[in-house]
């Protein structure tokens, strides 16, 4: 959507205004930079001030990579579920929240947490385990897996999701009874076992007393150097009477070459001399496609003679665009993640930055931990944004930023 000043185009209006082919256009469009939107006729537009955005970001003016945090104080608390290493909690807390309560049984992801903020209450443990009974918190918010349910004579309520940790995530609502409840998984999602997995989710939660609807978020454009997408789902409590509102896209990004500037150093790791020789002969923004054909050959093996693009494989990143979706592992053969000029996996504190964490976040445990820690986080300032929503509806105040979307049931 469009803000107020914000002029939309044709795809033949903007290639002539700014002198652009219109297969640039597409091209950028393709690659996650350029966002259009339909209308009732299916006549596609693209926004001005975007447009104008990346071609300053071709002219080696970027948007500035920051972490955003807000001078609000504290007004309402959170209680999160499967916290991991407080990508969601950190970029809530930027907002304005307060952390109340965090569960997370990874060991590692909860000593990242304690070591961060000691102050936290932190349970580091099953969620099953923990009683919400007496618990007080204007919010309660988890990514839980999405395991799929069983349908078979079933009613598709709260107890059918019983036994998968989407119930835990439920019971924490049922009990501690929050004005609104924030969910976030992955795309998938929402076609996860044809679609029946998230209309149980979305059922029961109505069920539970909330209004819901869901939105796909990109990460990228809402101030992460990453092309990233995250389903969030929000439920108002039904009493409350409040419109379910998503924070809007905004109309630029943020390039890697601003997330990595100045990165501190740290551990990270290498590819082993055969590989490294492969990444080499890559160049900025290509893949395996880009390799001489008999190296392309020996380096894909049999997954040469299969159908699909790969693109994720012997992948070099550009410096001139959001990263590619950061995985648990920068070096996996599936997911490249190779920096884009040095012949090297990103580092740790390269992850960091991507997933917009500030330096001054630790990660414990291993370099293997560190990276699952970050790629498995919500990144920081899409949190930060989603947080910002969230109290502009426990506030009742809505204003241009803000979409409001009617509630969803599949």
């Amino acid at each position: 959507m469009k803000d107020k000043k914000d002029l939309l185009l044709t795809f033949a209006e903007a290639s002539e205004r700014f002198d652009l082919a219109k297969e640039e256009l597409l091209y950028w469009e393709k690659k996650g930079l350029l966002k259009s939107t339909k209308t009732e006729k299916g006549i596609r537009l693209v926004s001005e001030e975007q447009i104008k955005s990346l071609i300053s970001q071709k002219k080696g003016k970027a948007k500035a990579f920051q972490v955003l945090k807000s001078k609000e104080k504290p007004r309402y608390s959170v209680v999160e579920l499967f916290a991991g290493a407080g990508g969601l909690a950190l970029g809530l807390e930027n907002a304005g929240l307060k952390t109340a309560m965090l569960v997370e049984i990874d060991k590692w992801a909860a000593k990242t947490l304690q070591e961060n903020r000691p102050k936290w209450n932190i349970k580091a443990c099953d969620v099953a385990e923990v009683n919400f009974k007496g618990i007080k918190a204007d919010i309660v918010t988890g990514g839980f897996p999405c395991q799929a349910f069983s349908y078979a004579g079933k009613r598709l309520g709260f107890e059918d999701t019983r036994g998968t940790l989407f119930f835990e995530f439920a019971r924490a609502i049922k009990e501690i009874k929050p004005r609104i409840v924030l969910g976030e998984n992955v795309r998938g999602l929402e076609r996860h076992d044809n679609g029946r997995t998230l209309a149980t989710m979305l059922n029961v939660l109505d069920e539970l007393g909330y209004n819901v609807a869901y939105k796909v978020l990109r990460a990228q454009y809402y101030d992460v150097p990453q092309k990233r997408e995250r389903l969030v789902i929000i439920g108002v409590r039904k009493d409350l009477q409040r419109p379910i509102a998503f924070p809007k896209e905004k109309s630029y990004t943020v390039t890697l070459r601003s997330a990595l500037a100045k990165v501190p150093k740290s551990e990270g790791q290498n590819y082993t001399e055969q590989k490294k020789k492969v990444m080499e002969l890559v160049p900025e923004g290509g893949y395996w496609r880009d390799l001489p054909l008999a190296v392309q050959k020996k380096f894909m093996g049999a997954s040469f003679y299969l159908g699909g693009g790969k693109t994720g494989m012997a992948r070099r990143l550009s410096w001139d665009e959001p990263s590619l979706t950061l995985t648990c592992n920068p070096a996996q053969k599936q997911t490249e993640r190779c920096h884009p000029s040095e012949t090297r996996p990103l580092t740790v504190r390269e992850y960091a930055r991507i997933q917009s964490f500030p330096d001054d976040w630790n990660f414990t445990g291993s370099t293997a931990a560190q990276y699952k820690q970050i790629g498995n986080a919500v990144p920081v300032n899409l949190a930060y944004h989603i947080g910002k929503t969230l109290i502009a509806i426990l506030d009742n105040q809505y204003d241009e930023s803000l979409m409001v979307l009617p509630q969803t049931l599949v």
